[in-house]
């Protein structure tokens, strides 16, 4: 169970990150779209587990490498947004949420 200061900034970093990745990493990932589907922060708000779905690439896995190469600009970006509400930037972990593809592969399955 999550308490509310946890529940507050997985929000903030969920909606900053959107921003970030939208507005201002785009020379990095080559105009992918990535959404941030989930965050989860540790309660000692040191870690923060980032949930994210991409979109338009060819290859999913080597636009995901990118993004853990680019860790700690993107943790900078946060940092940069969100500084004045949180007393430390947490670490980030970015994991694959590919749930809307395997909703997308079992609806193909039905329709054969």
């Amino acid at each position: 169970m999550d308490t509310k200061r946890q529940e507050k900034i997985s929000r903030l970093i969920q909606r900053t990150l959107g921003e970030v990745f939208q507005m201002e990493t785009r020379h990095l990932f080559g105009g992918a779209m990535i959404t941030v589907t989930h965050v989860h922060v540790t309660k000692d708000l040191g870690l923060a587990k980032i949930y994210v779905s991409l979109f338009a690439t060819e290859d999913k896995n080597k636009l995901f490498e990118s993004i853990e190469e680019n860790i700690s600009e993107i943790r900078g970006l946060l940092g940069n947004k969100i500084g004045k509400q949180v007393r430390k930037i947490p670490e980030l972990k970015f994991y694959l949420d590919d749930a809307l593809d395997q909703i997308e592969r079992i609806d193909d399955l039905l329709k054969e």
